[in-house]
C-alpha cells in the first residue's frame, strides 16, 4: 500500500480517469476527477465510517492507473465507456438487459418508417420514450401503421417493390414504395403520428374528423368508416394515459430512490408531454442511500452519467437531492456533447414536482421490496449451493460449459455466466472447435477451459457446471487438473433414470442429479428451491446458447453449399447473397428485381440463381 501512496503521489494534477484493480489485474473500480492526484489520494487517507463500500474496495486495489483527458467532461464521458466495457464490482453498473426500448422514426427518409430501437443514436431519426416494455412499443407501432397506413416493410423489400404488395390489397399501405401517395401526402400521416406520439391527441383527431368528414361528403363511405374505427381507437388509448402535469410540450425525468444496508433501488419515471408514460427500477445491491451526502451525490452522478449515455435526455431532469451547482453544470455540459440536450437539472421543487416525486417515491418502494425480496432468496439458493457442495467460497460467478455437436460435425462450446444468481449476459462466450475432429467431448472440452483460462481479464469463477454425469464430470476435473487449475470447483448435472416406483416423499424432489468429485451418490435438491432453480436455469441457458450457435452455423454452411453449386456465382455476389436475405427460402421468395438491383448482380445470373434454387427445392419434395 506505501508502494501505491508513492505512485498515486507522483500523478498528474489534469483531469482525468483513474481505473483501479486487483491483485488479478482486474478492474474493479473507475471514478472520474479533476485532478486525478487530490481526488485519487482521498482513498487513502483516513475513511468516514459510513465509507464501508470504500473500505472494501481499498481491501482489493493493488494498482492504479489513469487516462488523462482535455477536460473534466470527457473525463463524464470517458468513464461512462470504461464501466460499461469493464463492469467494475464497485461502480454502480446499469444491467445490459435493462435497455429501453423506444419507438424509432427514420425520419431521414423519404418515406419514413417505426422501428422498436433500444439505443439512442446520433442518427438523424426521431425517438419517443423510453417505454415500459417492448410489447407496448411494438402495439403502438402496429397501431400507427394501421391507422395512418404507414410502411411496415424492411428497406431491402421496400427498396426492390415494382408493384403494391398485399398490404396495400387490404387497405393497411399506401403503398410508397411504388409512389401511389405522394411524398406529401405520405409526411402529413407521418405528421399526425409524431403529434399523436408527443401526446397531442386533439391536434390529431381534429386532422382525422377532417379527413372523415371529406371522405364522407365525397360518398368515401368505407374509406370514412376506417377512419371512425382509427378514431374509436384513438380516443380508447388515450384514456388508459396518466395525465400527471399541464404543461404537454415538456418532457420530464423523476429519478427517486429508497434502500438500506441490503442495497438501494433507484427509480426513473418518465413523463412526456405530461403524460406518463412508464417507470423503470434499477436495482444496486451494493449502495446503500443511507450513506453520507457526498458519496450519494457520486454514486447519483455516477448513475446519471451512464444512464443518460444509451438514453434520451428529457427537458428536465427532477432529482430527490441537490448535486451541487458544479456537478450539475458539468452533467448539462456532458449531455450537450451526447445529444446537443441542455437538460434542466434540478433538485425536487413545485407542487407538481413534489407530486412526481412521490409518486415515483411511491413506486421505489414497491419495487425495492420486489427486488430485495428477489435478491434474498438469491442470496438463500446460493448459501445452499455452497453448504450442499462443500464450496470454499459463496457461488457468487458460476460458469457452465456445454459442448454440440451433430454427427461429429461443426463442433461448438458455450459458456453461460450466472452472477448472485442472475444471467450475466455480456460475459457469455461461444467458442468453434478448432483442434478436435469427430466426437471427442474430452478433448474439445479441454480446449474450451484452456481458451477460457487465457482470458484472465474475466473474474475467477467460483463454480463450474457442465452438463452431464460422472463421466463429463470426470472430464472436466481431469481437465482442470491437467490445464493447472485443479483448485476450481466443479459439478456436474444429468436427469436421472427412473425405473419402477418411488416413494411419495420423493415426489417434491428432482429428477436431476447433481454430481461431486469423489462422491458416489448424487446430490438432490428440492424442485422448488431457488439453489435448484439456479443450476438447472444455467444448464439450461447454456445448452440453449450452444444448439443455437451449432444450429447458426449449420445454416450457414448449408446455405454457402447450395449457393456453390450456381453456375456464375463468385464469392462477392455470394457473400452479397447472404449479407442481404441470411437463408435459402428468403433468397427464393424474393422478386427477381430484388436480386437484379443488388451491387455486381445483373439480370442472367439473378435468374439463374432462382430458376436453380427452385429446382433444387421441388428435387427436395
Amino acid at each position: 500500500m506505501n508502494g501505491l501512496k508513492e505512485k498515486v503521489a507522483q500523478f498528474p494534477t489534469e483531469p482525468g480517469v483513474y481505473i483501479m484493480k486487483n491483485a488479478r489485474d482486474k478492474v474493479v473500480y473507475v471514478g472520474k476527477a479533476k485532478s486525478l492526484r487530490a481526488r485519487v489520494r482521498t482513498y487513502f487517507g483516513a475513511l468516514p465510517d459510513s465509507a464501508v463500500k470504500t473500505k472494501f474496495l481499498m481491501l482489493q486495489v493493488q494498482n492504479v492507473e489513469y487516462i488523462l483527458t482535455k477536460t473534466e467532461v470527457e473525463a463524464y464521458l470517458l468513464e461512462a465507456s470504461l464501466i460499461k466495457k469493464y463492469r467494475p464490482r464497485y461502480n454502480i453498473r446499469l444491467k445490459d438487459d435493462k435497455s429501453y426500448p423506444y419507438i424509432r422514426v427514420s425520419i431521414e427518409q423519404k418515406f419514413p418508417r417505426f422501428y422498436l430501437a433500444r439505443r439512442v443514436h446520433s442518427d438523424g431519426a426521431v425517438y419517443f420514450g423510453p417505454y415500459a416494455s417492448g410489447l407496448s412499443v411494438r402495439e403502438t407501432i402496429r397501431f400507427l401503421n394501421k391507422t395512418f397506413k404507414i410502411r411496415d416493410c424492411t428497406d431491402s423489400f421496400f427498396k426492390s417493390r415494382t408493384r403494391p404488395c398485399i398490404s396495400y390489397q387490404i387497405g393497411q399501405c399506401t403503398a410508397p414504395c411504388v409512389e401511389l401517395i405522394r411524398v406529401e401526402a405520405y409526411r402529413q400521416d407521418i405528421e399526425s403520428c409524431l403529434s399523436f406520439l408527443k401526446g397531442r391527441s386533439g391536434n390529431t383527431l381534429k386532422d382525422l374528423e377532417t379527413r372523415m368528414k371529406v371522405a364522407a361528403k365525397e360518398e368515401r363511405f368505407e374509406q370514412a368508416a376506417k377512419i371512425r374505427d382509427s378514431l374509436t381507437a384513438i380516443e380508447r388509448i388515450w384514456e388508459r394515459q396518466s395525465a400527471v402535469t399541464l404543461d404537454r410540450d415538456y418532457d420530464q425525468d423523476v429519478i427517486a430512490f429508497v434502500g438500506d444496508k441490503r442495497g438501494t433501488l433507484i427509480e426513473t419515471l418518465h413523463v412526456r408531454g405530461g403524460l406518463m408514460i412508464g417507470s423503470r427500477p434499477h436495482f444496486m445491491n451494493r449502495f446503500d442511500c443511507h450513506s453520507d451526502l457526498e458519496e450519494i451525490r457520486d454514486w447519483l452522478t455516477s448513475f446519471l452519467n451512464q444512464y443518460y449515455s444509451e438514453n434520451i435526455i428529457p427537458d428536465e431532469i427532477i432529482l430527490p437531492v441537490d448535486l451541487g451547482s458544479d456537478i450539475i453544470k458539468l452533467l448539462q455540459a456532458v449531455f450537450v456533447e451526447r445529444q446537443k440536450k441542455r437538460a434542466k437539472v434540478a433538485v425536487v421543487n413545485g407542487r407538481e414536482g413534489k407530486a412526481l416525486m412521490e409518486l415515483a417515491l411511491t413506486n421505489a418502494k414497491s419495487h425495492f421490496q420486489d427486488a430485495v425480496n428477489k435478491a434474498d432468496q438469491q442470496a438463500q439458493g446460493l448459501a445452499l449451493i455452497q453448504e450442499k457442495f462443500s464450496l470454499p467460497n459463496l457461488p457468487q460467478r458460476i460458469e457452465c460449459f456445454d459442448i454440440s455437436n451433430f454427427q461429429g460435425a461443426e463442433n461448438v462450446a458455450s459458456q453461460v455466466v450466472f452472477e448472485d444468481g442472475l444471467p450475466r449476459k455480456a460475459d457469455y462466450r461461444r467458442y468453434k472447435i478448432k483442434t478436435v475432429e469427430g466426437s471427442n467431448d474430452f478433448a474439445a472440452m479441454k480446449e474450451v477451459l484452456s481458451r477460457r483460462f487465457t482470458h484472465t481479464e474475466y473474474e475467477e469463477p467460483d463454480l463450474i457446471v457442465v452438463d452431464g454425469g460422472k463421466g463429463q464430470l470426470s472430464m472436466a476435473v481431469a481437465v482442470l487438473k491437467e490445464i493447472g487449475r485443479p483448485d476450481i470447483p466443479v459439478a456436474g448435472l444429468a436427469k436421472a433414470r427412473i425405473q419402477g416406483d418411488f416413494q411419495e416423499s420423493e415426489v417434491s424432489m428432482s429428477q436431476e442429479r447433481f454430481f461431486l468429485p469423489g462422491r458416489q451418490n448424487p446430490v438432490i435438491f428440492p424442485t422448488n428451491s431457488e439453489a435448484f432453480q439456479i443450476l438447472t436455469g444455467i444448464r439450461d441457458e447454456a445448452h440453449r446458447f450452444a444448439i443455437n450457435y451449432h444450429r447458426k452455423l449449420r445454416d450457414d454452411k448449408t446455405l454457402t453449399s447450395v449457393l456453390d453449386a450456381i453456375r456464375g456465382l463468385g464469392e462477392k455476389r455470394k457473400k452479397t447473397l447472404l449479407k442481404t436475405f441470411g437463408s435459402v427460402d428468403k433468397i427464393m421468395l424474393a422478386p427477381l428485381e430484388a436480386l437484379t438491383e443488388l451491387p455486381g448482380m445483373n439480370r442472367v445470373v439473378a435468374e439463374r440463381v432462382l430458376l436453380q434454387l427452385r429446382e433444387m427445392d421441388q428435387e427436395e419434395e
